[in-house]
């Protein structure tokens, strides 16, 4: 069954920085686009940075410059290095990935699969 699975999450200053993590398991047949949401109180969720197989990112402006995302197709995992973090940061980010799972009858999918959610706090 996939399953991705998220670390890196938790509290820090504003200016601060931290890097995310989301990990892909699970009859995996192959991930096509990967990426990070937010959501924060109140507020509906909103794209952060995709990023293709081939390696094409798109950020949201409100990050652009600020934070990176990248990703390691060995092993199966996205990465956002986030900088000089600001109080409106703070959300629960997810990652996301279209991923095609193995079948019996072959490849199924692209199927979006999301992550547990990492709370980001920006506080001083």
């Amino acid at each position: 069954q996939v399953q991705l699975v998220e670390s890196g999450g938790g509290l820090v200053q504003p200016g601060g920085s931290l890097r995310l993590s989301c990990a892909a398991s699970g009859g995996i047949f192959s991930i096509d686009a990967m990426g990070w949401y937010r959501q924060a109180p109140g507020k509906e969720r909103e794209l952060v940075a995709t990023i293709t197989s081939g390696g094409s990112t798109n950020y949201a402006d409100s990050v652009m410059g600020r934070f990176t995302i990248s990703r390691d197709n060995a092993k199966n995992t996205v990465y956002l290095q986030m900088n000089s973090l600001k109080p409106e940061d703070t959300a629960v980010y997810y990652c996301n990935a279209k991923i095609r799972r193995m079948g019996v009858f072959g490849p199924r999918g692209p199927a979006d699969y999301w992550g547990q959610g990492s709370q980001i706090t920006v506080s001083s």
